[in-house]
C-alpha cells in the first residue's frame, strides 16, 4: 500500500491543539514557587522501578517540578544535557494527575519549548492533553523515519541497515494505521520507536466521547506485524458501539446524555507483549499492568470533570495485565470483558475494580488458553463470578443477523462475529443484551 507518509504523520487539527497549549485559558499558579534552580543544573539519573511494583510517585513530581522552574530558554539546554532524567521519568512516570497539574501551571512558551525540547517525553506523560500528545508523537515518528531512511541511504555496513529496514517498518506500520482518509478521528496516544515499538492509537476523540474502550492484546502481538489489524479491530468496535447507540440509545445507569452521544475506541500496544521466549514468564504483565493503568488514570485525571463511561477488552496474555491493574491500583472502571484469558492472582471478580461487577468472560472453541489457570485463578469459572459472554456464534436475537463463531484462541476481534456485537454493547452499558 502506497501512502504518503508526511502527509500522515503531520496533520492535526490546530484547534485542540492551541485549546491545549493554554491559548485560550488561563494559566493555574506553578505547583511549587519555592524551588529554584540556578543556570539549570544538572539533576541526578532517575531509574526504572522493579518490574514487581508501581512506578515511583516521589522523584517524578520533584522533576516535573523543577522542570517547571526552568526559564524558557534553558529548557532546550537542560534537556540536552540531561537524557538520563529524561529516560528515567519516561521509565517511572509520576502518576497522572500529577501530569496534569503540572502541566496546567506551565504557561504557553513553555510548553512549546518542552514539545519542541523533548517530544517523547510530551508524547507519553499519561496526563498531558491527548492533542498536544498526538503531535508530539507525530513529529517523533516522522523524524525518526526519515534518519532510518537517511541510514539506509548511506550506510555500508549489512547488519546496520538491515536493522533500520526492520525498525523503519515496524514505524511504516504506525504511520499506515493512522491513515489518511478515515471516518473517525485518530490520534497517535503514546509511541516507542525503539526495538519491538510500542504504541496506541485511538479511533475517536478521547476529549469529548461518552464512551471510551480500551483493547488489549495478549502474546504475539507486535507493532511490526499487528498494529494495522489491532487499530481495525478498533475502528469496527468503534462503529459497531455506535450502531448499536442509534439502535437501544444510552446504556442504563451509564449518566450518558441520550443526545448523539459519542465513543472512542483505543488499540492500545503499550506493553511489550511476550514471545515464545518468554510468554510464560510474568514481567511482561508488569509492565502491561502498569502502563494500562497508567493510561487509564491519565484519562480520568483529565476528565474527571465529566468521567466517561470506561471499558476494558483484554486477550490473551493481556487479560492478565489488565487483571493485574484492576487489583493493583485503586482506580475503577465501568466494565471488562476477557477472552482467551490464562489467568491472574484475583480470586474472583469482586476483587476487581470493576462497578457493579461488571465483569464478562468469553471463551471460545478450540482455545487452549482459557481454563488454564496459568497465571492464577480462571476468570471462566463458575466460582469466579464473571458473567458469562457467548462467542460460539448464534443468530442475534434483536437483528436476526446470523453471528459467527470465534474458533481458537485468536478470532475473538474477526468482523461480524458473536464475542464483536457482545464487546460493543457491554462498552456502551447495555450487558442485559449480551448474549451467553
Amino acid at each position: 500500500m502506497l501512502f504518503d507518509v508526511a502527509a500522515i504523520v503531520t496533520s492535526v487539527t490546530l484547534g485542540p491543539v492551541a485549546e491545549a497549549f493554554g491559548v485560550h485559558e488561563l494559566q493555574a499558579a506553578p505547583i511549587v514557587s519555592t524551588l529554584t534552580i540556578p543556570d539549570a543544573p544538572p539533576l541526578p539519573f532517575i531509574g526504572p522501578e522493579p518490574a514487581e511494583g508501581p512506578a515511583d510517585e516521589v522523584q517524578g513530581p520533584r522533576l516535573l517540578q523543577q522542570l517547571s522552574l526552568l526559564p524558557v530558554k534553558s529548557i532546550s539546554t537542560w534537556v540536552a544535557n540531561n537524557p538520563q532524567a529524561i529516560a528515567g521519568l519516561l521509565a517511572s512516570p509520576p502518576p497522572a494527575k500529577d501530569v496534569t497539574l503540572w502541566w496546567q501551571s506551565l504557561d504557553v512558551d513553555a510548553r512549546l519549548a518542552l514539545r519542541t525540547a523533548t517530544p517523547q517525553l510530551v508524547g507519553n506523560l499519561d496526563g498531558v492533553p491527548y492533542p498536544i500528545r498526538d503531535l508530539a508523537n507525530r513529529s517523533v515518528l516522522t523524524s525518526t523515519m526519515k534518519n532510518l531512511d537517511q541510514v539506509i541511504a548511506t550506510e555500508s555496513g549489512r547488519t546496520v541497515v538491515e536493522n533500520a529496514k526492520q525498525q523503519l517498518h515496524m514505524l511504516q506500520s504506525i504511520a499506515g494505521a493512522l491513515g489518511t482518509d478515515t471516518s473517525a478521528k485518530r490520534t497517535l496516544m503514546s509511541l516507542d520507536v525503539n526495538g519491538q515499538g510500542r504504541a496506541a492509537i485511538v479511533v475517536g476523540d478521547l476529549r469529548t466521547a461518552d464512551y471510551v474502550t480500551y483493547l488489549v492484546p495478549g502474546m504475539f502481538f507486535t507493532i511490526e506485524n499487528q498494529m494495522g489489524d489491532w487499530v481495525d479491530a478498533a475502528s469496527r468496535l468503534h462503529d459497531e458501539e455506535l450502531s448499536w447507540l442509534a439502535l437501544l440509545g444510552p446504556g442504563p445507569g451509564t449518566g450518558v446524555p441520550e443526545q448523539s452521544p459519542s465513543v472512542a475506541t483505543v488499540a492500545w500496544i503499550g506493553y511489550h507483549t511476550p514471545n515464545l521466549t518468554n510468554v510464560g514468564g510474568i514481567e511482561n504483565a508488569y509492565e502491561g499492568r502498569d502502563a494500562l493503568a497508567g493510561a487509564i488514570e491519565g484519562l480520568q485525571s483529565l476528565r474527571s470533570g465529566d468521567e466517561p463511561y470506561v471499558s476494558v477488552i483484554a486477550h490473551s496474555y493481556g487479560s492478565t495485565a489488565a487483571l493485574m491493574a484492576l487489583t493493583e491500583y485503586d482506580f475503577q472502571i465501568d466494565a471488562l470483558a476477557l477472552v482467551g484469558s490464562p489467568g491472574s492472582p484475583a480470586k474472583s471478580a469482586s476483587e476487581l475494580h470493576v462497578r457493579d461487577g461488571n465483569v464478562w468472560v468469553g471463551e471460545a472453541a478450540w482455545d487452549p488458553i482459557p481454563n488454564s489457570s496459568y497465571f492464577g485463578s480462571d476468570p471462566g469459572a463458575a466460582s469466579y463470578g464473571a458473567r458469562p459472554m457467548g462467542v460460539g456464534g448464534t443468530t442475534d436475537p434483536l437483528t436476526q443477523a446470523r453471528l459467527a463463531a470465534s474458533t481458537g484462541h485468536n478470532e475473538y476481534f474477526s468482523p461480524g462475529t458473536e464475542s464483536m456485537r457482545n464487546f460493543a454493547l457491554i462498552a456502551i452499558g447495555q450487558g442485559s443484551y449480551v448474549t451467553q
